[in-house]
Order: structure tokens, then sequence, then C-alpha cells
């Protein structure tokens, strides 16, 4: 008997598994202008309006650990995860809906303290929660959410945009949410060795705070918005640096070529790593979860992003026969690889 055919997923990746399952989807109507392939979908409202809308799952003991994660803080990352691509379209998240499903572990006010993250979340990034679903889980903690956002048809940033000669520009720094996971994964290994330990996060309020409460970078729209400077691509920094900017590459059919000089590591980062015994820069590049953003702008743009205080111009975008490469401090140049957080695990 002829065996049927089966194909791990861990071949195709996240995105090549996307890519693999919607490939025969084509959009219907002319209101959807980008399905699957970038942050958001966008859907034509009319009036040179556009609507984004994007959704992100979280899971129990592949995206959060209860361990070191509060619930609080877990119910406002939970969030901001999500406002995150919706500001990555160039466009203002308005609402959300969120559904659960929740084993009989968790309790009435374990839930309250989650939705008090959420309630902040809302209030701090001026967010309507409008709905959602709540059911059952035979084991752990399933968080699904979906953001709805607004803006200009004419001002909207999609990944495909990037042109040769563009600047490559990032908001933030990077590595510290990984290098704040590090702290944490290392001090539950201690406690769970021996109980009687106290955790010692070494008093690094930034990096844990950079792990366990991300920021969405609202900021980094209005700043746009009031300059009148639209990039010609941009994402979210979810999943690394290097990732993110391989993801760009490819919409854009392009290449890219970036400092390692102009990459924003903070202090605090550099040294962890170093206790580590990681690379700082490979932290940076490869790290995830900074939620900052990645962007290119038209050269002639560039007295514009001056203007932005939380804002580096990291690098060039090239022609797609140069390959993405890294310009090291000591003056090498090297292909940068992607390799930032795996979905999938055999």
């Amino acid at each position: 008997m002829e065996q049927t055919k089966r194909t791990d997923v861990n071949t195709l990746g996240e995105f090549g598994l996307i890519e693999h399952l919607t490939s025969q989807f084509d959009a219907k109507h002319a209101t959807t202008l980008k399905g699957v392939g970038d942050d958001a979908a966008i859907i034509d409202i009319g009036n040179n309006q556009i609507m984004a809308i994007s959704t992100d799952s979280l899971v129990e003991g592949i995206h959060f650990d209860l361990a070191y994660m509060p619930l609080k803080h877990l119910g406002y990352k939970s969030v901001v995860v999500n406002l995150s691509d919706i500001f990555a379209m160039n466009c203002v998240p308005k609402q959300i809906t969120i559904s659960i499903a929740i084993s009989n572990r968790f309790s009435v006010e374990a839930l309250d303290e989650f939705y008090e993250g959420i309630k902040k979340a809302c209030d701090f990034y001026n967010i309507d929660l409008i709905g959602g679903d709540t059911t059952s889980s035979n084991k752990g903690f399933f968080i699904n959410i979906s953001a709805i956002g607004f803006g200009q048809k004419d001002k909207v940033a999609y990944r495909n945009g990037a042109k040769k000669g563009d600047l490559i520009c990032a908001s933030g720094d990077f590595g510290g949410a990984y290098l704040g996971l590090q702290i944490l994964e290392r001090e539950k290994q201690l406690y769970l060795s021996d109980s009687n330990i106290k955790p010692d996060l070494e008093e690094q309020t930034y990096l844990i705070g950079r792990q366990l409460k991300p920021e969405a970078r609202k900021d980094i729209i209005e700043q746009l918005d009031q300059v009148n400077l639209v990039p010609t691509s941009m994402i979210d920094v979810s999943d690394g640096l290097a990732s993110e900017l391989f993801h760009i590459c490819k919409e854009s059919s392009v290449g890219a070529f970036i400092e390692e000089k102009a990459i924003n590591i903070q202090i605090e980062a550099q040294m962890m790593a170093l206790k580590f015994k990681l690379d700082p820069v490979t932290c940076a590049l490869s790290g995830g979860e900074d939620y900052e953003l990645l962007f290119t702008i038209a050269p002639s743009d560039i007295e514009k992003i001056k203007l932005f205080p939380d804002v580096a111009i990291i690098g060039e975008v090239v022609d797609k026969k140069d390959g993405i490469k890294l310009h090291t401090t000591g003056g090498n140049i090297h292909p940068i690889r992607a390799q930032g957080w795996v979905h999938f695990e055999p």
C-alpha cells in the first residue's frame, strides 16, 4: 500500500508554512488591498482611508512562561505585540478583540490580573476592547488577539516598497529583550534545582522590562506624521533585526548593507551578553522581541529623519545581487544570516 507523503512543518518554517497554506487563495474583492504577507491586512474603506487588521496568538510554554511572567504583564504584553503590527503599517490602532482558552488551574482572580494588564495597555494606547471569546483548554493558556487600526491609503508602509539607494533606519535599541529572557531563564533553572535560592536579577530593570513589559513605538508613527515622512517600507522587529531585514529585502527584491557600529545596543545589554559569553551584535541581530520599527526612507528624506531622537540610520538598500551584508567595526564584510525566533520545534 502506498504511503501518504508526510512533510515536517520544520522544513518550511513559520513563514514558509503560511505561504504554502495560503498560496491558492486570491483576493476576490477590490477592497482587499493587502492580504497575507505583511504585518497586517489592509482593507480599503473609501475616501483614501484604510482599515488595518492583524491577529496573533500566544501559547503558554511557547511564547511565555508563567514561572516568571506575571499575569498582569502578560496581559499588557499580549496587547502591545499586536499593536506593534498595526504601527508597522504606519497606521494607528483603535480596537482589539481577545479570545482566550484556559485550563481549570486558572481562577477568576488570576484572570482578573491578566485583564488588568490588558486594561492598562488599552488605556495607555487609547484602544477599545470590543469583543472576543473565552473557552476551555485541556492544558495551559492560549491567547489570541486581533487588532484593528486605521490610516491613509497613500501613507501605508508595506514591506515591499524598499528601493535601491534607500536608507535603512531602526528605532530604539536591540538585544535587550533577548538578554532579559536569558536572565529569567537562568534564575528559573536555579530555582528548579534549589527552591531555597532567591532570584538574582542583578538589578537589570531595563533588560527584564524589555522582556516582560515591552512597548510598541506609537511615538515613531506620530513623529513620521508630524514631519510628513512616509517610509518606503516598514516592519516591526519581533523575530530579530536580521530576520525582519530579510523580509523587507525578499518582499522588495533588494539587498541590504548594514553598518555594525550603527546598530544601537545599550551598554547594559552589551555587558550582559559578554557575561553570558554571547556576542552582543548577534544578540541584537537575532534576539527578537524588541518590538522596534525597522524601515526604509528615500535619500531625500534624510534631513527629516535626523530630527528623530531615537532613530538611527543603520545602512542602505542595495541591488539584490549584492546580498544582505554586515560591515563590521573591524572593517570586514560578512553575509547576514537570519537566525530569529523558530516557531516550530522538532
